[in-house]
């Protein structure tokens, strides 16, 4: 009689396992595509003049991946606004490097980023200014 009943309610559960997955799953066998969406919030200060030059730069070569204002892209990169990128830990020098060179994922799980074609090394500097002064007023120095 206790097999009976164990059996009857391990049936009864897989039954409703196997409708709540059917009706959760569409039977798509493909991951949902990304969003594209803001990973941070990011409090815009008020720019100077370099720092507008360096968004207009980000803005064409970085924003597609980075997101507006380096708040990242769900599914396409990470925010630069983040205390992974703070000076003592990504110098000037790393972000030339990474756009230059392009750069092994290491920190995001958005694979590796590729070389940036186009941007002037002193395009590159501006984009530092600007990140800089995006991260300052988020409180990363």
């Amino acid at each position: 009689m206790n097999r009976t009943i164990f059996a009857a309610s391990a049936g009864l559960a897989a039954a409703g396992l196997f409708g709540f997955m059917s009706f959760a799953n569409d039977g798509s066998s493909e991951a949902p595509a990304p969003s594209g969406g803001a990973m941070v919030i990011v409090s815009v200060p008020e720019l100077n003049e370099a720092a507008l030059a360096g968004k207009a730069a980000f803005d064409t070569f970085c924003a597609s991946c980075h997101g507006a204002n380096a708040a990242g892209r769900e599914g396409f990169g990470p925010p630069l606004v983040h205390p992974i990128y703070e000076p003592r830990h990504h110098g000037k020098v790393s972000f030339l490097y990474a756009v230059t060179t392009g750069v092994r994922a290491h920190h995001w799980h958005f694979g590796d980023m590729p070389v940036i074609e186009g941007i002037t090394e002193d395009g590159i500097a501006q984009i530092v200014v600007y990140v800089r002064a995006l991260q300052v007023a988020n409180g990363i120095e």
